[in-house]
């Protein structure tokens, strides 16, 4: 009895060293078109908290992401959070990748069917939106 009492810490730092920690750390965008999928689907399903994290971290991104999460969150009528919830993300045939650390990402989802874009861009190696495009002139997209 005695030694099952001393191997009882034992085996429950080995059981714990098994935990799998990584089931709750999202997987970091493998690249541009990622990047924008995870963010769109957060943002679909009203995680604004998770979208968030696929965002550049400055104040004007910041600012206009709490618009939009403010408008999602006092505005937008429960039937439209569930058909956006339910919305597929189409990506169009117009998505090209500007150089190694931008793509111009043209989607628009199955609820709304509304053609929209946004700028992925690759900062520190890792892959990020960029809402600023979204207020500056299309004249940066090529025809």
């Amino acid at each position: 009895m005695k030694k099952l009492i001393q191997l009882t810490p034992l085996l429950i730092l080995l059981l714990s060293a098994c935990n799998d920690s990584t089931k709750d750390e999202e997987i970091k965008p493998a690249n541009g078109m990622d990047a924008a999928s995870k963010f769109l689907r957060a943002a679909l399903d009203g995680d604004y908290k998770k979208a968030r994290t696929y965002l550049v971290n400055d104040s004007t991104n910041n600012q206009m992401f709490d618009i939009y999460e403010k408008d999602y969150n006092n505005n937008l009528p429960p039937e439209d959070k569930k058909a956006y919830k339910t919305a597929s993300i189409r990506f169009l045939k117009d998505t090209h990748k500007v150089n190694d650390s931008t793509t111009i990402v043209h989607y628009s989802n199955s609820y709304k069917n509304k053609p929209d874009s946004l700028k992925v861009i690759k900062m520190n190696g890792e892959w990020f939106i960029d809402l600023n495009f979204t207020f500056q002139p299309k004249d940066s997209i090529p025809k």
